[in-house]
C-alpha cells in the first residue's frame, strides 16, 4: 500500500489536537487509510512535531503515534514525508509555511494564513511558484446548519436575498473565577491575537461561498475585558480586540451584519447563528439545525407595547429535516485535500483563498482605526500585482 507521510505541527493545542489529529488524521490511519477514487487506499503515517518534548511524547504515547520529534528541520528534511500541516500560533505560521515550501512539501494549515495581506500574498505566490499543493482550513462550510442554508439558496427558497446576520461568540473566562478556555496568545498583539484577525477569515469564506461575494466593510472593534490571566495564572493586559461589530455590503446590494465576541453570554439557539432574509423566505441556522419561514406562513405580528406579545414567534418556523449524513467537517476537509495531493482531485481552497480572509481582516482593522467604510477589491488590486490570482485554483 502506498504511504503518505504527514508532518503535523501545533497539535498539542486545543484545535490542532482535537479536530485535526484525534478526529481526522488518526481515524483515517486506523480505518485503513485514505480511500481513493479507484477503490485503493493510501496509508496515513503522521509525525507530530512540537517544542515541548514532554508534551509531544505524552501525546504520541497516548494515541499510538510511532513518530514524534522536537526537531522540525529534521522532519522537513525527510523526503518520505511530503505534507506539512500547521495549527500553531498565527504569528509563526507564514515563516513555518515558507520553510516547508522551501523543503518541497505540500502545505495545509489553519487560518489565518498570515498576519497581513502582504505576507499572505507573498506566501501564496511562493507556493504557486514552487508548484506545490496548498490548502487552508475552511471548516464552517462543512457545518450541517450551513450546508442546509446553502441547499436552500441553491433551491431558490429565499428569492432575492436581502440581508444576512451572523451572531458568534460566548464568554471566555478571564481566569479569575474560572480557568480560561482559550490560549492567552489570542489576546496579545505580539503573538498574533485578536478576534478580527481570527474570525473575519471565517466569515469571508462563509459569505463568499454561501451567500454572495463581499464588496465593502465597516467595522468597529473593542477590547472589552481590560485584564486577564494566562495559563500560569499571571495577570496580563490584553492589547487586541476581543469583540467586533461589522456591517458588510455583499454583491447584489445584500447587507450583512456580523457580530463576534468573546465577551458575550449566549441566549440564542447556538454559539453561532446565521440568519438570512429574502423576499420569498427566511432561514436561521446554527451549527447543526436550521429553521425556515416562507412567504406563505409568515405571521402578522402587531406592535402593541401595552400587552404581552400574543404570538409565539418561534411557532411559525419549520425545521429543515436531516436528509444527509454529515461527518466531522475537519476530517472531510483533510480527505479532500489529501485526494487533491495524491490523485489531483478538485480543490478550491488554496493559500490564495486564505489570503482573502486576511484581506478582509486587514480592511476591518483599518476601518476601525479610520472609522470609515472600505471597499474590498480583488487580490490583484490589493496586491498591486496583476499576476496574482483573485481566486483559489489548482496549484499542482
Amino acid at each position: 500500500m502506498e504511504r503518505l507521510g504527514i508532518i503535523m505541527h501545533g497539535v498539542t493545542g486545543r484545535m490542532g489536537m482535537n479536530q485535526h489529529l484525534l478526529r481526522s488524521i488518526l481515524p483515517l490511519r486506523d480505518e485503513g487509510g485514505l480511500l481513493l477514487a479507484d477503490g485503493s487506499r493510501v496509508a496515513i503515517d503522521p509525525i507530530i512535531v512540537g517544542r515541548n518534548a514532554a508534551k509531544i511524547r505524552a501525546l504520541a504515547e497516548a494515541h499510538g503515534i510511532a513518530r514524534w520529534t522536537t526537531d522540525l528541520d529534521a522532519a522537513l528534511a525527510d523526503p518520505d514525508d511530503t505534507i506539512f500541516f500547521d495549527a500553531g500560533s498565527t504569528r509563526m505560521r507564514a515563516g513555518l509555511l515558507r520553510r516547508a515550501i522551501d523543503a518541497g512539501k505540500h502545505v495545509y494549515c489553519e487560518k489565518p494564513i498570515a498576519e497581513s495581506l502582504e505576507e499572505a500574498l507573498t506566501i501564496a505566490r511562493h507556493a504557486q511558484k514552487a508548484g506545490i499543493a496548498s490548502g487552508v482550513v475552511h471548516d464552517k462550510l462543512y457545518l450541517p446548519g450551513l450546508r442546509k442554508l446553502a441547499m436552500l439558496k441553491r433551491g431558490g427558497f429565499f428569492g432575492r436575498i436581502l440581508s444576512v446576520r451572523i451572531e458568534f461568540g460566548y464568554w471566555v473566562f478571564a481566569g479569575d473565577l474560572q480557568p480560561t478556555q482559550r490560549p492567552s496568545w489570542n489576546y496579545k498583539a505580539a503573538e498574533g491575537g485578536g478576534v478580527i484577525l481570527d474570525m473575519m477569515a471565517h466569515w469571508r469564506y462563509v459569505l463568499d461561498h454561501v451567500v454572495a461575494p463581499v464588496r465593502a466593510v465597516s467595522c468597529l472593534g473593542a477590547t472589552h475585558l481590560l485584564e486577564r490571566r494566562d495559563e500560569e495564572g499571571r495577570v496580563y493586559v490584553p492589547d487586541v480586540d476581543d469583540a467586533f461589530y461589522a456591517t458588510l455590503e455583499l454583491e447584489g446590494g445584500i447587507v450583512a451584519q456580523v457580530n463576534a465576541s468573546w465577551c458575550t453570554r449566549v441566549r440564542r439557539d447556538d454559539l453561532v447563528t446565521f440568519h438570512i432574509d429574502g423576499t420569498d423566505g427566511s432561514a436561521v441556522a446554527g451549527l447543526h439545525r436550521c429553521w425556515t419561514q416562507g412567504k406563505v406562513n409568515t405571521p402578522r405580528p402587531v406592535w402593541n407595547p401595552d400587552l404581552p406579545q400574543p404570538l409565539d414567534l418561534r411557532e411559525h418556523w419549520s425545521e429543515v429535516p436531516e436528509t444527509q449524513v454529515c461527518g466531522n467537517g475537519f476530517r472531510e476537509q483533510w480527505e479532500a485535500f489529501l485526494r487533491h495531493v495524491v490523485e489531483g482531485a478538485p480543490w478550491a481552497y488554496g493559500l490564495m483563498e486564505g489570503a482573502k480572509g486576511v484581506q478582509l481582516a486587514e480592511l476591518a482593522l483599518q476601518s476601525w482605526r479610520e472609522r470609515r467604510w472600505l471597499d474590498v477589491g480583488s487580490l490583484e488590486e490589493s496586491g498591486k500585482d496583476a499576476g496574482v490570482a483573485g481566486h483559489a485554483g489548482d496549484v499542482r
